[in-house]
This record gives structure tokens, sequence and C-alpha cells, in this order.
């Protein structure tokens, strides 16, 4: 994928794409096989549990709300304004526990296989198949503790 010169218009997607994934929206912002880049709007008690990328640099810029997050086994707060920087190799997860919606800007790079994995993804409401398809597409969900 190469880069197009364009804007992605605010509550919309690439090509008018939504993503429904376990309860949260994401819109794909922008994808080239060097970055992909998404919007994600997590209501109240949603969450992506702790898991690593090995092959991606991922960042977060928060928009609106606060969220935990779990970074390399240290928790977190990240709130509007803030962000998140999460280097390939380190587990890392948020949660949503602040009791309003959250959003925030994503992006990764290189892009490898994460836009295909939420294609994949998107309206599976098993979360044990949301990890097996995760795992094919190279996001490592952890185990549960305990």
């Amino acid at each position: 994928m190469s880069e197009t010169a364009g804007i992605t218009r605010a509550g919309t997607g690439l090509d008018g794409v939504v993503w429904n994934i376990l309860g949260q929206t994401y819109f794909p912002k922008q994808a080239t096989d060097d970055c992909f880049a998404f919007e994600a709007i997590s209501p109240p008690g949603t969450f992506v549990p702790p898991h690593i990328h090995p092959t991606q640099d991922e960042y977060i810029l928060m928009l609106e709300g606060t969220w935990k997050l779990i970074l390399d086994g240290q928790e977190h707060v990240a709130k509007a304004g803030d962000l998140v920087r999460m280097p390939r190799g380190i587990m890392h997860g948020y949660f949503n526990e602040s009791g309003t919606v959250g959003r925030a800007f994503f992006w990764v790079s290189p892009a490898r296989r994460l836009h295909d994995l939420f294609r994949a993804i998107h309206n599976v409401p098993d979360p044990a198949e949301v990890m097996r398809l995760s795992a094919l597409h190279e996001v490592d969900f952890l185990p549960p503790p305990g």
C-alpha cells in the first residue's frame, strides 16, 4: 500500500470503514506498508487485555477520557493530551475504568498485518476467537493472571 493525499474526516474511516471490536469502535484513518493509524472510541468498561506486538512499535495519543494502562508490567494512567509509547516486544494493555467514553488516536509502525487483523475480528463476539485470530496476525495476547 502506498500513501495518497487526502483527508479522512472526523467520525469516519478510510473508504467509510468502521469496525466493531469487542464493544469498541475503530475508524481506520491511514494505511500504508510503513504505518497504520486508527481512532478508537472506548465506552466505559471496555478494554484491550495485555498483549505484545513483536514486530511493531505502537503509540496512543489520548484525545478524550482517561485509561488505565499496563506497560511492561507497570500500571499507568493516560488522560487527554498524553502520548503513550509502546516499543515492539513490550507487554501492554488498556482499560477504560473511568465511567466516561475514552477516545484515542493510535498508530503502529511498520503496519505489518494489523489492518488485516481488524478486518478479521470486526463483529467477532468471542474473545477466544479474537485471541486466536490475533496470533495469526502477529499480536500475541497473554494468558490471564493466576
